[in-house]
């Protein structure tokens, strides 16, 4: 049995909203066990024996029949979240604050130098295999030019972005 999380692109944004024990059931397919979220941000855990591709599309086709819009469904295990975690080459302190970019899948690295160009002064972002790590002074996410729409125009691939907090916190909760 794989422990899994699933962190789903714009839920609750946007005008998007789901309830998170809604979201809870909706995750109740078949071959899907110990299910539960964290935050109002679309993170689900739970835990399945069945092919992660296999997955992926069942909880993406029963989510657009449930919200009639797309969902898109990024699957993780507690080893690809820490390693994800591992790698990122920021530290965060009171001053900034850590974001993670999960991506689709690795950009073409020209599509990199456009995301870098979007920088402002304290800001910083790197991206390491399907992670794009932003770094941005203590509050002021909410205005980087380094958002997670930009991040998928300039990379050409879809995104969903967690706070370093989150990152942590559902890493803590997958290994309980």
């Amino acid at each position: 049995m794989t422990r899994y999380i699933a962190l789903l692109r714009a839920v609750n944004v946007g005008g998007r909203i789901v309830k998170m024990d809604e979201l809870k059931k909706l995750f109740a397919l078949p071959g899907i066990k110990n299910i539960s979220t964290y935050i109002q941000s679309g993170n689900v855990l739970f835990d399945s024996e069945k092919d992660e591709a296999v997955l992926k599309k069942n909880i993406e086709a029963a989510l657009k029949k449930a919200l009639n819009y797309e969902v898109v469904v990024f699957l993780k295990t507690i080893p690809q979240l820490e390693d994800a975690i591992a790698r990122c080459p920021f530290s965060e302190d009171d001053e900034v604050k850590i974001y993670v970019s999960l991506l689709s899948e690795a950009p073409a690295k020209e599509n990199i130098k456009l995301l870098e160009a979007l920088k402002a002064e304290g800001e910083d972002v790197i991206v390491s295999g399907s992670e794009a790590y932003i770094v941005c002074p203590a509050h002021t996410y909410g205005t980087s030019k380094l958002s997670n729409v930009s991040v998928e125009k300039k990379l050409k691939v879809q995104a969903t972005t967690r706070n370093w907090n989150t990152m942590n916190k559902l890493v803590a909760l997958a290994k309980k």
